[in-house]
Formats: C-alpha cells, structure tokens, sequence
C-alpha cells in the first residue's frame, strides 16, 4: 500500500509498518487527541521500536512518503 492508502488507517487507530524496514521497528501510529498540562497538542507519529526508549517521534521521509510497500500490522 501506499502512505495516500494508509494515512486514513492511521487516522482510524491502525498500526502500520513498511515490509523494508529491518531491524527492531515494530509499527508507528498516530497520536491526535494528545494534551501536556491541559493544553492540546497537534497530531503527531511514533514509531515503537525494540530498543529502549521503545518510543519515538516518527518523520516519513520522502522515500517513506512515495513507498508502495506499507503493511497494516495486526
């Protein structure tokens, strides 16, 4: 699937992954109704990785962007 294909799965709580990605990436997903102190925050990704922190804030690239070979993780 494309980023355009999975975007709105990401929208709807789905996790996705790209099938390229090797090594200890799980999945990213969206946070969007997130608030720090009572203020809201924009939506923003994080990827779970396998490593400590498990945690990080995810930026497609381009390459991420253009890909046809995003998998919605179950």
């Amino acid at each position: 699937m494309s980023f355009n294909e999975v975007l709105p799965l990401l929208a709807a709580g789905q996790k996705v992954i790209r099938s390229g990605w090797e090594g200890s990436e799980q999945y990213i997903f969206l946070v969007n109704d997130a608030t720090y102190h009572g203020e809201a925050i924009n939506p923003y990704f994080l990827i779970k990785t396998d490593e400590v922190p498990s945690l990080s804030m995810f930026q497609p690239t381009s390459c991420d962007l253009l890909a046809t070979d995003w998998q919605v993780v179950e």
